[in-house]
């Protein structure tokens, strides 16, 4: 049956309309900007703006990052750190959140009361750090995976995505003869792809966007991620003007220091940008199935 919408519903959707268009404008008119501004020379971008003369556009920029030893030193530990921090996040949280949907499961209201209970008190920084140096993780890789893989958040997530699932699919592979861990790898988790995925991009995303951690469990600059090394480039890069007497140097500083800055933030973001659509099919089942049951 079609009901003919009437003059309230035109306007609110228009105003939905507009304001959509205005929300994808917002998110959409800063990244083509960063986007050219990364292939232009700093110049012309300074004293024109965006252009549309070939003349104006350069690698400059790329080739100065990619010629970079740590640079690309800092991309392969960028990408082993997400991959190795989102795939122990998946299982911490997969593991958890299906022995935490389980009715059988005993003292299941004690661990999430723990679990809960760390959501609104922490350690704080320090207490953390002497714990990581206790742990012997100090300028280890496994600082940088370990210590966040636990989250109640994820936890919570995947427990919620499991209770969605039918318990007569369990009480039948039971009935057949199935224990647990049959159930658990051969139903359970062929049916848990959305779930997977999604903490899956919120870990290697979370991770790959991270630099502080790094910044204060790592000396070793060989174990340094791409956004610790971008940080220490473009600041690196900020000299104080009153250090600098010769104004032509100042001014080749500055001019390497915009072309490397929208240079940087293309190539740190590119491996996101190429995996999203890889995820998106699962994000949006998973994260609603996740957060709306229970």
């Amino acid at each position: 049956m079609n009901i003919k919408p009437t003059r309230m519903d035109k306007v609110v959707l228009t105003i939905n309309y507009v304001l959509l268009y205005l929300a994808v404008l917002v998110i959409l008119v800063p990244l083509v900007y960063v986007v050219i501004a990364s292939f232009m020379e700093p110049t012309a971008l300074l004293n024109k703006g965006i252009s549309f003369n070939l003349s104006d556009y350069s690698l400059e920029g790329y080739k100065l990052i990619l010629s970079n030893e740590a640079m690309l030193r800092g991309f392969v530990n960028a990408v082993f750190y997400s991959s190795a921090f989102a795939f122990l996040t998946v299982a911490v949280s997969i593991f958890a959140g299906y022995s935490l949907s389980v009715d059988e499961f005993v003292g299941k209201k004690f661990f999430m009361t723990v679990f809960v209970f760390t959501m609104f008190f922490g350690g704080g920084l320090i207490p953390t750090f002497l714990v990581i140096k206790q742990l012997g993780m100090l300028n280890t890789v496994w600082a940088i995976i370990v210590p966040g893989a636990v989250s109640v958040w994820n936890i919570i997530l995947a427990r919620t995505f499991f209770k969605g699932i039918p318990r007569e699919l369990n009480e039948a592979a039971k009935v057949d003869g199935a224990s647990e861990m049959l159930i658990f790898f051969r139903i359970v988790l062929p049916l848990s792809k959305p779930i997977i995925f999604v903490l899956a991009l919120y870990a290697f995303v979370g991770q790959w966007n991270s630099y502080f951690d790094a910044m204060i469990y790592l000396d070793n600059v060989k174990l340094y991620p791409l956004q610790l090394v971008l940080r220490s480039i473009l600041v690196q890069n900020q000299i104080d003007p009153g250090m600098i007497t010769d104004r032509t140097a100042m001014a080749e500083m500055k001019r390497l220091s915009e072309i490397i800055k929208y240079a940087s933030i293309v190539i740190s973001s590119l491996p996101l940008i190429v995996m999203y659509p890889f995820f998106q099919k699962y994000f949006e089942k998973g994260v609603m199935v996740g957060s709306l049951k229970s």
